[in-house]
């Protein structure tokens, strides 16, 4: 941290005085280690004295943390950051001492220390390079931003007082970030088994509860609270509520999602009914309420700062001084962006900015800047530019296709996965593609911010570090980015709130002393939303979702589609034993190869469809069926629209007995197969409407002998419950019996 923080601001390594703070320096293993121990000195075997301590009982060590040890660092560069750093040490260590009952300094010796240290400060005060404005004031701001400020101070909250002293809100913005973990709490979330305590039923969905970690808070929610929102948006809110006809604010989903996201806890909510999917009402209360979330989370970041800066400005002459011994002042984290909302594709980030910018209240988009690029490169050229657009986005009718509905409403506009776009809200304009490390907010795709980190690994020219200070981190339609890559969106968590390459600009003396210590990933708050959830959502929420707050989710009991399919086909269910996840892949494959493929290589009859719903198990089951000379043909990912058109072909004139067929391509191409006779489903469908959309396409003239062979075991209940019901599903898993039948 040293070396690259003071490098750019022309600062020094320098070796401290051995009488600074009390500390004393013994080399071990090539490295220098310091121990502070209540303001003494250990003796060279680290044991303390009896008679120092007047025989006291015990001692306290204090681990020196990195923040401490950047002070230390720049203490010996400058007198007044020294003394500073000398009063802060010793306030500590009086709390120190009054909790243990050791002896403290005198009221009168601190106060001749303190008028010392005063006198220091005046007489350094023309010499210090911190009384300069480049390294007491936060990174340099535009003229836009200095003039807003001026023109309109009364959006702050008002304070009686411009006192150097902290005042203490209670707000949920400053209560989560203003917590301080120990040590020892951060080793216990890292190594967490989080423990689900209580439930509330979930309004709006039957047979669906919200369960949580630590205490509940839906209960004690005030009808009348503003959840500590900025007065402007919370007014706006309630009139853009009133606009979509709302009625009851209280009982609707978005404000009782919204108390979910004020509360800063991790979120999972993987039963929300999509837009494209009969969902526009639910998915649009969902995506209002974390966009209101996030606005006032950059407005109350902002406000933070600059009341601050205020009175940073008022009392310069002391201002360093308690900078370094208040943590109110510190405000700042390694770059600006606090909010990353990852979206799968370019036209759900079009609904989600159009929305953004709909709830901003009109103060503080007075001018919205580069918006025509923003429909041009978004939309689609059939997309009208203006209000009209985004009264009437997701509601546009369906274009003339063979798709289904839902195909054509999530794919009917701008495909491309590859976006990222800054966004930046000053006291009068957004701006959106702005610079990263000036925005406040990121709009991205998992498959361009994985290709960024990528890049920057190759080439040092390139960083992510605007990565390092998200607070609030937003995964909605985790169903779809599912479809694409989940690999690429659990690298991209990896990568959140590392320790920068640069310094970009920022003030280091108002860092977070929680950034400093590399624990910023167990205060950023993660929301992931989706119409599903599977293994890799769960891993991803239990392992890279840290948050000291805890946990939220929805529990769903499932009543099953079975009787969505059209058709009186036998459906058999044949369960194979596994003991681990790990070994399931294989004993699937091993049953398939023993119990289920030699039936189909024995038969004369054709059109039988081999379902799998991962690339891996497709790549398994064409090798093998190129080892065993089958005839077959395949529609994967990867394959060419030629190759796909005479797979097609062939299979239904009868010339290829055998059709691979992988979900990701259902999902994105929605073919209609023609000529199936059997459907042999080697794993489940993660999306539970494509099973009766499989069946439903096999023929008529063959309904008589239609037969439809299911492979599944324990592991696969999350898959299972969506299509059969959850308790269905729980018999099946548990059962003596192996095979189940449904007609």
């Amino acid at each position: 941290m040293g070396k690259q923080f003071g490098t750019k601001r022309g600062l020094k390594r320098h070796k401290v005085s051995k009488n600074f703070g009390s500390s004393k320096h013994v080399k071990k293993n090539g490295r220098a280690e310091e121990k502070t121990i209540l303001g003494l000195s250990p003796t060279s075997s680290g044991d303390l004295s009896e008679d120092k301590f007047n025989g006291a009982a015990s001692v306290v060590v204090k681990k020196e943390s990195m923040y401490d040890n950047l002070l230390m660092t720049l203490q010996s560069c400058n007198k007044s950051l020294a003394n500073a750093y000398k009063k802060r040490q010793r306030e500590e260590e009086a709390r120190s001492d009054s909790e243990d009952d050791y002896g403290s300094l005198s009221e009168e010796e601190d106060a001749g220390e303190q008028r010392t240290d005063d006198e220091l400060l005046k007489k350094h005060e023309i010499e210090s390079e911190m009384q300069k404005p480049s390294t007491i004031s936060i990174e340099a701001r535009n003229e836009d931003d200095v003039s807003e400020h001026d023109q309109d101070k009364s959006d702050t909250d008002q304070e009686h007082s411009m006192d150097v002293n902290v005042q203490v809100s209670t707000s949920s913005f400053h209560v989560h970030l203003g917590s301080n973990l120990s040590e020892e709490e951060v080793q216990n979330l890292s190594n967490k088994k989080w423990e689900y305590k209580w439930e509330v039923p979930a309004f709006g969905k039957l047979n669906c509860k919200w369960v949580g970690t630590g205490e509940c808070f839906l209960k004690d929610i005030n009808k009348n609270s503003s959840y500590g929102l900025k007065e402007r948006l919370y007014k706006h809110w309630l009139d853009a509520y009133k606009k979509s006809r709302g009625n009851d604010f209280y009982s609707s989903k978005q404000r009782l999602f919204f108390s979910l996201c004020n509360s800063y806890r991790d979120i999972l909510h993987c039963n929300k009914n999509p837009f494209y999917i009969k969902g526009v009402e639910e998915d649009s209360s969902i995506k209002d309420a974390y966009i209101i979330h996030s606005l006032n989370h950059i407005l109350s970041t902002r406000d933070l700062v600059r009341k601050n800066d205020s009175k940073m400005a008022k009392h310069q002459k002391g201002a360093e001084e308690e900078l370094l011994t208040i943590d109110g002042f510190l405000d700042h984290g390694f770059t600006r962006p606090k909010i990353l909302i990852l979206l799968p594709i370019r036209s759900i980030a079009l609904r989600v900015v159009k929305r953004l910018i709909q709830l901003t209240p009109q103060a503080y988009k007075v001018n919205v800047e580069h918006v025509e690029r923003f429909y041009n490169e978004f939309g689609t050229q059939d997309d009208e530019d203006g209000d009209e657009f985004a009264q009437n986005v997701g509601n546009s009718k369906p274009l003339k296709s063979s798709k289904p509905s839902d195909h054509q409403a999530l794919f009917g506009g701008n495909n491309d996965d590859n976006f990222m776009i800054g966004i930046k809200f000053t006291r009068r304009s957004i701006k959106l593609y702005s610079d990263f490390y000036s925005s406040d907010m990121i709009v991205a795709s998992p498959v361009a911010v994985h290709g960024r980190i990528e890049e920057a690994m190759g080439n040092k020219e390139r960083d992510f570090d605007f990565l390092s200070s998200i607070e609030v981190l937003v995964i909605d339609h985790a169903d779809v980015i599912a479809m694409q890559n989940w690999n690429f969106l659990t690298n991209v968590l990896d990568h959140l709130n590392q320790i920068p390459s640069k310094q970009h600009g920022t003030d280091i003396m108002r860092i977070r002393k929680w950034y400093l210590d590399e624990k910023a990933k167990f205060y950023r708050q993660t929301i992931i939303l989706g119409d599903y959830v599977n293994p890799d959502v769960y891993a991803t929420f239990n392992h890279q979702c840290l948050n000291y707050n805890g946990k939220v989710k929805l529990v769903c009991k499932h009543k099953g589609i079975l009787t969505k399919v059209e058709h009186q086909v036998r459906q058999i269910y044949e369960r194979f034993d596994v003991n681990s996840i790990a070994d399931a892949d294989g004993a699937r494959h091993e049953y398939f190869a023993k119990k289920v493929f030699p039936k189909i290589k024995d038969s004369t009859q054709g059109g039988i469809m081999l379902f799998v719903s991962s690339y891996f198990e497709y790549v398994k089951l064409r090798n093998y069926l190129k080892s065993q000379n089958a005839s077959f043909c395949a529609l994967a990912d990867y394959t060419k629209p030629s190759d796909i058109s005479r797979a097609r072909l062939w299979f239904f004139e009868g010339k290829k007995k055998i059709m691979l067929y992988t979900e990701r391509v259902h999902f994105y191409r929605r073919y209609k197969i023609r000529g199936i006779k059997n459907l042999i489903v080697y794993s489940l469908p993660d999306r539970k409407d494509f099973y009766p959309e499989m069946l439903n396409m096999i023929e008529e003239e063959n309904h008589s002998n239609m037969t439809c062979t299911v492979l599944f075991s324990k592991f696969d209940q999350l898959r299972l419950e969506r299509i059969v019901g959850t308790a269905h599903a729980r018999r099946m898993a548990t059962s003596e019996k192996n095979i189940f039948l449904f007609c």
